[in-house]
Formats: structure tokens, sequence, C-alpha cells
């Protein structure tokens, strides 16, 4: 679900990965649909690697993004726009044990806006997630 999608440090929302060559790859915005190359020398992230500080270890992100949907019944999760306060009470029921020293409410606006923009676009798909618990929970 979240492979070929990417954060790219220092521009703004997410990109789908379109084309890959020797010295950059071609993203596609998911916002604008608007193409760029991006450079070796930029630090880029594929949601699919990024996961979230917890007590306990680390969870990642399509997790948490199961775990939003479930609560929302599938719709959109609150605005990243909202108060500190508000955010962080939010991300407390989605994820109870996350670290509260490692992560900020920068990160947590993050996770909540780039879940509504999957959500908006229609690109989130838990099919793998609910076949890989129930392979698992069948071993």
């Amino acid at each position: 679900m979240l492979k070929g999608i990417l954060s790219v440090s220092g521009h703004s929302g997410l990109f789908k990965l379109v084309a890959e060559s020797k010295n950059n790859i071609i993203v596609e915005s998911l916002d604008s649909g608007k193409r760029m190359p991006v450079y070796s020398t930029a630090k880029v992230s594929t949601l699919e690697d990024i996961a979230i500080y917890t007590n306990e270890g680390d969870v990642p992100l399509k997790d948490i993004f199961k775990t939003i949907s479930d609560k929302e019944d599938g719709g959109a999760a609150i605005s990243e726009k909202a108060s500190g306060s508000e955010l962080k009470k939010y991300f407390e029921t989605i994820l109870p044990d996350y670290d509260k020293d490692r992560v900020y409410v920068s990160d947590i606006k993050k996770v909540i806006l780039w879940y509504n923009t999957l959500q908006e676009k229609e690109l989130l798909d838990f099919t793998e997630t609910e076949e890989e618990a129930e392979s698992e929970s069948a071993e």
C-alpha cells in the first residue's frame, strides 16, 4: 500500500515514485500532480520504511494508518492543524504507548497529514495487512 509513496525533505506533501535514473528519481506530487526530479543529495523516505517509537519498540506507519482507519470507519482523521494538546490526545487513542519523549507534535502532525492525504486520494488499502495478520495467526 505504501510502496512507492515518498516523503522528500524540504518539500511539503507526499510524492509518488514515477521513474528512476542514475543520478535522480522523478516524483509526482499527490497534491498537485506536478512532476519534479529529486537528486541523490536529497533526503527521501519511503512511507513503508517509517515507524513510530513506542515504549516497547517501533510500530510501522501502515499499522498506525490501519488503526486510524478503523477508529474513523475509513474516514478522515482529526485535522493536522488542531492544537498540540488535541493532537497528542488523539494520537494517544491511536497508539497509547507511543514514546512521548521521542515523538514530537510535529511528527504527529505529519502522520495525521499523511493519513488524511492518502485517505482523500483513496490510496489506503489494508487488504495486505489483514492477510498478513491472518497468516500469522494461522501459524
